[in-house]
């Protein structure tokens, strides 16, 4: 069953993020896609995620893609003008890709090449109606094309915020679910009572949220998250949870799956992990419990 059928039947979705290499060296990104072949929806290809120069997200997503491996392509609005972004999502559609996260993308200064100049010609909601446009047959310009895409569009929520940035987020949301998002991902989470205003204020209009949970790789890494990204926010349970673990990698991925199951129980759309360069730690992180739901369903 393809993404945008399962999501609309209402079935808990799996997704995984696979970051590009930096480099030409694909090797092992495929090595360990193979790997969960079968246990996963699709792969989400991040598009330099963190400001972080690597291969891009189009080349990243064609190659799994061709392996026979359902992807779905982010695309941010910092890196590219009206015409690169349309050029890029008719050359995803040409090779096969039909699922698009749009994003904003992430601070250049916190990236590897701060002197990079950002291009912001087109904000996420120009970028939805363009998809609608292309969709319909005609670029930006309202020029017409020789053959159109279809694609299953996804676009990112802060879902954490709180008081007048939160109404604020939950208008962005609403407009961007007018403008074809069909789903929405949250950033990391561990605390579901965290999204909990965000849910309340958009209790039955029908919009799917997909959390991400994020494998974290050590107590230093969950210590600084919670401390310095307002995003994220890990109750001091699960960091008392891991000081006190016999063995702190394992520790790690139980909180991992435990917390897509909590997502699945809670009735999320789905969950999205995210290994931060871990993808080859997938398969015990998934388990043999998600890879039978997934054949079941």
């Amino acid at each position: 069953m393809d993404l945008e059928k399962k999501l609309d039947s209402g079935d808990f979705v799996t997704l995984t993020e696979f970051i590009p290499p930096k480099g030409t060296d694909v090797s092992a990104m495929v090595e360990n896609a193979d790997q969960v072949q079968g246990s996963i929806d699709a792969l989400v290809i991040p598009d330099m995620n963190g400001a972080v120069m690597r291969m891009s997200a189009l080349g990243a997503a064609a190659i799994l893609q061709q392996r026979g491996l359902p992807t779905v392509m982010e695309m941010n609005c910092r890196d590219r003008n009206r015409l690169a972004l349309q050029a890029d999502l008719l050359a995803a559609s040409a090779l096969g890709i039909t699922n698009i996260i749009v994003t904003a993308g992430d601070d250049l200064a916190a990236g590897d090449h701060p002197e990079a100049k950002a291009v912001f010609d087109a904000d996420t909601l120009a970028l939805l109606e363009a998809i609608q446009g292309l969709q319909q047959g005609k670029d930006m310009a309202g020029r017409p094309l020789q053959g159109s895409p279809k694609f299953l569009v996804g676009a990112t929520v802060r879902a954490t915020l709180k008081g007048k940035q939160l109404k604020t987020e939950v208008e962005m949301v609403r407009r961007q679910a007018e403008g074809g998002a069909a789903y929405f991902v949250t950033p990391p989470l561990f605390d579901i009572s965290s999204i909990q205003p965000f849910l309340q204020s958009v209790e039955g209009e029908g919009i799917k949220i997909i959390p991400r949970v994020l494998l974290l790789k050590s107590l230093g890494m969950a210590r600084y998250l919670d401390a310095h990204n307002d995003l994220v926010d890990i109750p001091p349970s699960t960091i008392e949870r891991i000081e006190n673990a016999e063995d702190i990698p394992l520790e790690l991925m139980r909180i991992a799956t435990e917390t897509i199951a909590a997502l699945k129980e809670e009735g999320f759309s789905g969950a999205l992990l995210a290994t931060a360069g871990w993808e080859r730690r997938l398969p015990e992180i998934l388990g043999v419990q998600l890879k039978e739901d997934f054949q079941r369903n």
